[in-house]
Protein backbone atom coordinates (compact mmCIF):
# COMPACT_ATOMS: atom_id res chain seq x y z
CA UNK A 1 0.00 0.00 0.00
CA UNK A 2 2.80 2.40 0.94
CA UNK A 3 4.64 1.54 -2.28
CA UNK A 4 1.52 2.18 -4.32
CA UNK A 5 1.07 5.60 -2.72
CA UNK A 6 4.74 6.36 -3.32
CA UNK A 7 4.44 5.46 -7.02
CA UNK A 8 1.28 7.56 -7.35
CA UNK A 9 3.13 10.53 -5.85
CA UNK A 10 6.10 10.02 -8.18
CA UNK A 11 3.69 9.87 -11.11
CA UNK A 12 2.13 13.18 -10.08
CA UNK A 13 5.58 14.72 -9.64
CA UNK A 14 6.59 13.58 -13.13
CA UNK A 15 3.40 15.10 -14.52
CA UNK A 16 4.31 18.35 -12.75
CA UNK A 17 7.62 18.52 -14.65
CA UNK A 18 6.04 17.90 -18.05
CA UNK A 19 5.13 14.22 -18.40
CA UNK A 20 1.68 13.19 -19.61
CA UNK A 21 -0.22 10.87 -17.23
CA UNK A 22 0.22 7.66 -19.27
CA UNK A 23 3.74 8.65 -20.23
CA UNK A 24 4.67 8.91 -16.53
CA UNK A 25 3.07 5.52 -15.79
CA UNK A 26 4.94 3.84 -18.64
CA UNK A 27 8.27 5.42 -17.64
CA UNK A 28 7.87 4.33 -14.00
CA UNK A 29 6.83 0.79 -15.01
CA UNK A 30 9.81 0.49 -17.34
CA UNK A 31 12.12 1.85 -14.63
CA UNK A 32 10.86 -0.77 -12.15
CA UNK A 33 11.06 -3.69 -14.57
CA UNK A 34 14.61 -2.95 -15.74
CA UNK A 35 14.38 -4.55 -19.17
CA UNK A 36 11.02 -5.70 -20.43
CA UNK A 37 8.84 -6.10 -23.49
CA UNK A 38 6.17 -3.58 -24.40
CA UNK A 39 3.56 -6.14 -23.29
CA UNK A 40 5.11 -6.47 -19.83
CA UNK A 41 5.41 -2.72 -19.42
CA UNK A 42 1.83 -2.25 -20.58
CA UNK A 43 0.53 -4.70 -18.00
CA UNK A 44 2.45 -3.06 -15.17
CA UNK A 45 1.55 0.48 -16.23
CA UNK A 46 -2.12 -0.36 -16.81
CA UNK A 47 -1.93 1.08 -20.33
CA UNK A 48 -2.99 -0.62 -23.57
CA UNK A 49 -0.13 -2.25 -25.48
CA UNK A 50 -0.40 -0.14 -28.70
CA UNK A 51 -0.44 3.03 -26.59
CA UNK A 52 2.49 1.80 -24.51
CA UNK A 53 4.53 1.08 -27.62
CA UNK A 54 3.76 4.57 -28.97
CA UNK A 55 4.80 6.14 -25.63
CA UNK A 56 8.01 4.09 -25.51
CA UNK A 57 8.90 5.33 -28.99
CA UNK A 58 8.40 8.85 -27.72
CA UNK A 59 10.54 8.24 -24.63
CA UNK A 60 13.31 6.92 -26.83
CA UNK A 61 13.03 10.00 -28.99
CA UNK A 62 13.58 12.12 -25.87
CA UNK A 63 16.55 10.02 -24.77
CA UNK A 64 14.66 8.60 -21.78
CA UNK A 65 14.61 4.98 -22.96
CA UNK A 66 16.52 2.58 -25.19
CA UNK A 67 15.68 -0.76 -26.78
CA UNK A 68 17.39 -3.89 -28.10
CA UNK A 69 16.31 -7.08 -29.81
CA UNK A 70 16.82 -10.54 -28.40
CA UNK A 71 15.71 -13.11 -30.89
CA UNK A 72 12.36 -11.98 -32.21
CA UNK A 73 11.48 -9.93 -29.12
CA UNK A 74 12.15 -6.27 -28.54
CA UNK A 75 13.07 -5.17 -25.04
CA UNK A 76 12.94 -1.67 -23.60
CA UNK A 77 15.04 -0.11 -20.84
CA UNK A 78 14.30 3.21 -19.14
CA UNK A 79 17.28 5.52 -18.83
CA UNK A 80 18.50 6.34 -15.30
CA UNK A 81 16.55 9.13 -13.56
CA UNK A 82 19.67 11.34 -13.67
CA UNK A 83 19.01 11.61 -17.39
CA UNK A 84 15.99 13.81 -16.59
CA UNK A 85 18.26 16.43 -15.03
CA UNK A 86 20.54 16.33 -18.05
CA UNK A 87 17.56 16.88 -20.35
CA UNK A 88 16.27 19.79 -18.24
CA UNK A 89 19.72 21.38 -18.30
CA UNK A 90 19.83 20.94 -22.08
CA UNK A 91 16.36 22.46 -22.37
CA UNK A 92 17.45 25.50 -20.33
CA UNK A 93 20.40 26.03 -22.67
CA UNK A 94 18.17 25.75 -25.73
CA UNK A 95 15.74 28.26 -24.23
CA UNK A 96 18.63 30.66 -23.58
CA UNK A 97 19.71 30.33 -27.22
CA UNK A 98 16.14 30.94 -28.46
CA UNK A 99 15.81 33.93 -26.14
CA UNK A 100 19.01 35.46 -27.50
CA UNK A 101 17.82 34.93 -31.08
CA UNK A 102 14.49 36.53 -30.22
CA UNK A 103 16.21 39.56 -28.68
CA UNK A 104 18.05 40.06 -31.97
CA UNK A 105 14.77 39.65 -33.90
CA UNK A 106 12.69 41.88 -31.60
CA UNK A 107 13.70 45.26 -33.09
CA UNK A 108 12.81 43.98 -36.56
CA UNK A 109 9.40 42.80 -35.36
CA UNK A 110 8.78 46.13 -33.65
CA UNK A 111 9.65 47.97 -36.84
CA UNK A 112 6.73 46.33 -38.67
CA UNK A 113 4.36 46.27 -35.69
CA UNK A 114 1.29 48.26 -36.66
CA UNK A 115 0.52 48.99 -33.04
CA UNK A 116 3.59 50.89 -31.98
CA UNK A 117 3.16 53.79 -29.59
CA UNK A 118 3.98 56.33 -32.29
CA UNK A 119 1.23 54.97 -34.54
CA UNK A 120 -2.50 55.55 -33.90
CA UNK A 121 -4.51 52.48 -32.93
CA UNK A 122 -7.97 52.24 -34.47
CA UNK A 123 -10.64 49.83 -33.19
CA UNK A 124 -13.91 49.19 -34.99
CA UNK A 125 -17.28 48.33 -33.40
CA UNK A 126 -20.57 47.35 -35.02
CA UNK A 127 -24.19 47.04 -33.89
CA UNK A 128 -25.86 48.06 -30.64
CA UNK A 129 -23.82 45.62 -28.54
CA UNK A 130 -20.61 46.93 -30.06
CA UNK A 131 -21.52 50.54 -29.26
CA UNK A 132 -22.51 49.64 -25.68
CA UNK A 133 -19.21 47.81 -25.24
CA UNK A 134 -17.36 50.87 -26.53
CA UNK A 135 -19.19 53.22 -24.11
CA UNK A 136 -18.64 50.92 -21.12
CA UNK A 137 -14.94 50.66 -21.94
CA UNK A 138 -14.75 54.45 -21.86
CA UNK A 139 -16.19 54.58 -18.33
CA UNK A 140 -14.02 51.67 -17.21
CA UNK A 141 -10.71 53.17 -18.31
CA UNK A 142 -11.53 56.79 -17.41
CA UNK A 143 -12.15 56.21 -13.70
CA UNK A 144 -11.86 59.49 -11.81
CA UNK A 145 -11.23 61.47 -15.03
CA UNK A 146 -13.17 63.84 -17.26
CA UNK A 147 -14.80 62.89 -20.57
CA UNK A 148 -15.68 65.48 -23.22
CA UNK A 149 -18.80 64.57 -25.18
CA UNK A 150 -20.92 65.87 -28.07
CA UNK A 151 -24.09 64.05 -29.07
CA UNK A 152 -27.75 64.08 -30.04
CA UNK A 153 -29.91 62.84 -27.19
CA UNK A 154 -32.80 62.42 -29.66
CA UNK A 155 -30.80 60.05 -31.87
CA UNK A 156 -29.49 58.10 -28.87
CA UNK A 157 -33.04 57.72 -27.51
CA UNK A 158 -34.16 56.28 -30.85
CA UNK A 159 -31.48 53.59 -30.77
CA UNK A 160 -31.28 52.56 -27.11
CA UNK A 161 -33.88 51.73 -24.49
CA UNK A 162 -34.31 54.23 -21.66
CA UNK A 163 -33.33 51.66 -19.01
CA UNK A 164 -30.11 50.85 -20.85
CA UNK A 165 -29.21 54.53 -21.06
CA UNK A 166 -29.92 55.07 -17.37
CA UNK A 167 -27.76 52.07 -16.60
CA UNK A 168 -24.88 53.49 -18.63
CA UNK A 169 -25.11 56.84 -16.84
CA UNK A 170 -25.23 55.12 -13.45
CA UNK A 171 -22.21 53.02 -14.42
CA UNK A 172 -20.26 56.15 -15.43
CA UNK A 173 -21.17 57.93 -12.20
CA UNK A 174 -20.18 54.86 -10.16
CA UNK A 175 -16.72 55.05 -11.77
CA UNK A 176 -16.43 58.70 -10.70
CA UNK A 177 -16.17 59.78 -14.34
CA UNK A 178 -17.10 63.43 -14.95
CA UNK A 179 -18.83 64.32 -18.22
CA UNK A 180 -18.64 67.70 -19.95
CA UNK A 181 -21.21 67.49 -22.72
CA UNK A 182 -22.58 69.58 -25.58
CA UNK A 183 -25.79 68.08 -26.91
CA UNK A 184 -28.97 68.62 -28.89
CA UNK A 185 -32.36 67.44 -27.72
CA UNK A 186 -35.95 68.34 -28.65
CA UNK A 187 -37.42 67.17 -25.33
CA UNK A 188 -37.02 69.89 -22.69
CA UNK A 189 -37.96 67.58 -19.81
CA UNK A 190 -35.23 65.13 -20.79
CA UNK A 191 -32.76 68.01 -21.08
CA UNK A 192 -33.65 69.20 -17.60
CA UNK A 193 -33.12 65.71 -16.14
CA UNK A 194 -29.79 65.39 -17.95
CA UNK A 195 -28.42 68.59 -16.40
CA UNK A 196 -29.18 67.25 -12.92
CA UNK A 197 -27.12 64.06 -13.29
CA UNK A 198 -24.24 63.94 -10.85
CA UNK A 199 -20.73 64.47 -12.30
CA UNK A 200 -22.26 66.13 -15.36
CA UNK A 201 -21.77 69.60 -16.81
CA UNK A 202 -23.67 70.25 -20.02
CA UNK A 203 -24.66 72.81 -22.62
CA UNK A 204 -27.69 72.36 -24.85
CA UNK A 205 -27.14 73.38 -28.47
CA UNK A 206 -29.60 74.53 -31.10
CA UNK A 207 -30.91 71.63 -33.19
CA UNK A 208 -31.16 73.82 -36.27
CA UNK A 209 -27.62 75.14 -36.00
CA UNK A 210 -26.02 71.88 -34.93
CA UNK A 211 -27.97 68.89 -36.35
CA UNK A 212 -25.64 66.25 -34.89
CA UNK A 213 -26.26 62.54 -35.41
CA UNK A 214 -22.99 61.06 -34.11
CA UNK A 215 -22.00 60.44 -30.51
CA UNK A 216 -18.46 61.73 -29.92
CA UNK A 217 -16.34 61.47 -26.80
CA UNK A 218 -12.77 62.43 -25.99
CA UNK A 219 -11.13 60.66 -23.04
CA UNK A 220 -7.62 59.75 -21.98
CA UNK A 221 -5.65 59.44 -25.26
CA UNK A 222 -8.72 58.26 -27.19
CA UNK A 223 -11.51 59.60 -29.38
CA UNK A 224 -14.73 57.61 -29.55
CA UNK A 225 -17.09 58.19 -32.49
CA UNK A 226 -20.39 56.34 -32.96
CA UNK A 227 -22.65 56.74 -35.99
CA UNK A 228 -26.20 56.01 -34.87
CA UNK A 229 -28.52 56.98 -37.72
CA UNK A 230 -28.33 55.05 -40.97
CA UNK A 231 -25.61 52.72 -39.68
CA UNK A 232 -24.84 51.69 -36.11
CA UNK A 233 -21.05 51.59 -36.15
CA UNK A 234 -18.28 53.07 -34.06
CA UNK A 235 -14.55 53.60 -33.98
CA UNK A 236 -12.06 54.41 -31.24
CA UNK A 237 -8.87 56.19 -32.25
CA UNK A 238 -6.08 55.91 -29.70
CA UNK A 239 -3.35 58.49 -30.16
CA UNK A 240 -2.12 61.03 -27.60
CA UNK A 241 -1.44 63.85 -30.07
CA UNK A 242 -4.72 63.47 -31.95
CA UNK A 243 -6.75 63.25 -28.74
CA UNK A 244 -5.04 66.33 -27.33
CA UNK A 245 -5.78 68.32 -30.50
CA UNK A 246 -9.46 67.31 -30.41
CA UNK A 247 -9.59 68.23 -26.72
CA UNK A 248 -8.27 71.72 -27.51
CA UNK A 249 -10.87 72.13 -30.27
CA UNK A 250 -13.58 71.02 -27.86
CA UNK A 251 -12.39 73.54 -25.26
CA UNK A 252 -12.58 76.31 -27.88
CA UNK A 253 -16.10 75.26 -28.89
CA UNK A 254 -17.18 75.01 -25.25
CA UNK A 255 -15.90 78.51 -24.42
CA UNK A 256 -17.49 79.99 -27.54
CA UNK A 257 -20.90 78.41 -26.83
CA UNK A 258 -20.69 79.58 -23.21
CA UNK A 259 -19.98 83.12 -24.34
CA UNK A 260 -23.11 83.09 -26.51
CA UNK A 261 -25.44 82.15 -23.67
Amino acid sequence: MIRKLMLEKMQKDLEAVGFQEKEARVYLASLELGQATAQQIALKAGVKRPTTYFILEGLMGQGLATSFHQGKKQFFIAEAPDRLLELLDQERKEIAVREEKFRVLLPQLQSINNRQKEKPVVKYYEGKEGILSMVKACAETSKGQEVYAAFSQDVINQVFDKNILQGLVAYRVSKDVTSKGMYVNSNDSVSERYTKIRHTESIKLSEKEFPMSCDIAIYEDKIRIASLKERIVGIVIEDKEIAQSFRLLYDCAWKWVKSQK
